[in-house]
């Protein structure tokens, strides 16, 4: 029976999930023991009396969150190491990391789609995958010439009021409005969303504000609660559960780096909200967004504003950057992505919910958009969180 001493904290909904899934696959292949170290352990001892307990222990792998200079440490033990990304990637163990350059890029399309010609990241100071995600973020922001803001500071929840509130608390007042603001994770969204509400301003009508992680609990504490990035936490954990029994075996002896993907948004009421000065268009947008799954068209829409058909048409292309069908169509499409992944019912029925009229036009729409057919998507993201929502 193997055993895996686990150093990874698991108060955020992240580690947690994470470890959800390294769990489960010791489900499929062991059975495995973990164990996890108390943290007082570290405080009491220092990182060499972890080693030496690991040791003792006959520890036949480990998966920590373990700062950079200590890695000498680890090496000793000679046995599989991952480690979960904080500060930097190690250069001599195997990394469970993430996609982070890829999580910004899709933030700023996000918000880019909205139509919004002002862009903030707010980061944590001194660890990659918020570097990274900024940096990700900047660089589809100046492809459409947006302006972009930045600010970042350490961890500030729990702390008392400090410089780096009041400093954080000046950007947030300075920045132009409407903002679409991107924070490095749930968390720091949070921060942005109270000190938001003590300064009275407006989420999502001045900050439009999006986090990473869909940490539910925090999303739920702001008020209006938070989109979030969802990521494919679980399947890194069970990815990394493969990788450890692999090299215990002998079948893999090179260092692998696990890749974290994000996988879709969970919308909330914190991004409601597109950067559109014609009002009438603002008016169209919205009924769009509340009833797409209708049978909308654009005679009913004229009938909502003071606009004859082709002038409302000429006026959403030129504040949209699409047209009312395309938008009607991407609406649907969302929702419909958001069905696959969160029911088990049909295709035919989602289509139907969705505004589809059938499931021949949804899958052409859907495969131009994914690469891929409803029922490909839905296998592909599907089976391995069935598994887990079993545990």
């Amino acid at each position: 029976m193997k055993r895996i001493l686990v150093l990874i904290d698991y108060s955020s909904e992240f580690s947690r999930r994470l470890l959800k899934g390294l769990i489960q696959y010791s489900v499929d292949h062991g059975p495995w023991i973990f164990y996890r170290l108390p943290a007082y352990y570290k405080t009491l001892y220092g990182k060499e009396g972890i080693v030496e307990w690991a040791n003792e222990w006959k520890a036949d792998a480990i998966i920590a969150r373990w700062d950079h200079e200590g890695t000498n440490l680890l090496a000793t033990l000679n046995i599989p190491i991952v480690l979960q990304n904080y500060r930097e990637r190690s250069p001599h163990f195997s990394n469970l990391t993430g996609d982070y350059i890829g999580t910004g890029e899709m933030a700023a399309r996000f918000f880019i789609k909205r139509r919004f010609h002002n862009f903030a990241f707010y980061g944590n100071k001194g660890v990659v995958w918020s570097r990274e995600r900024a940096e990700g973020f900047r660089r589809e922001v100046e492809k459409v010439n947006g302006n972009y803001y930045y600010f970042e500071s350490a961890d500030l929840m729990g702390e008392e009021w400090g410089t780096s509130h009041v400093q954080l608390d000046e950007w947030l007042l300075s920045l132009p409005k409407p903002v679409g603001l991107f924070a490095c994770d749930d968390s720091f969204a949070l921060r942005v969303s109270q000190i938001c509400t003590i300064n009275n301003i407006k989420i999502p009508d001045e900050i439009s504000l999006l986090g990473v992680d869909n940490d539910e609990l925090i999303c739920h504490l702001s008020d209006p609660p938070i989109s979030s990035i969802v990521t494919d936490v679980e399947k890194g954990g069970y990815e990394a559960g493969r990788l450890i029994d692999g090299m215990i075996s002998g079948a893999i002896k090179e260092p692998f780096n696990i890749v974290i993907k994000p996988t879709r948004f969970e919308l909330r009421k914190s991004t409601e909200k597109f950067d559109i000065t014609n009002e009438y268009i603002s008016q169209v947008v919205n009924f769009i967004e509340d009833n797409f799954t209708s049978n909308i068209d654009i005679d009913s829409l004229t009938k909502l504003v003071p606009l004859s058909r082709r002038n409302l048409e000429v006026k959403f292309k030129e504040s949209m950057g699409t047209t009312i069908y395309q938008f009607i169509i991407s609406n649907r499409i969302e929702y419909f992505t958001h069905l696959l992944m969160t029911t088990n019912r049909t295709l035919f029925d989602l289509a139907l919910e969705s505004g589809f009229n059938d499931c021949k036009n949804i899958s052409r729409i859907f495969k131009k958009k994914h690469g891929c057919t409803p029922t490909e998507w839905r296998k592909r993201h599907k089976d391995f969180h069935a598994t887990l929502n079993s545990m």
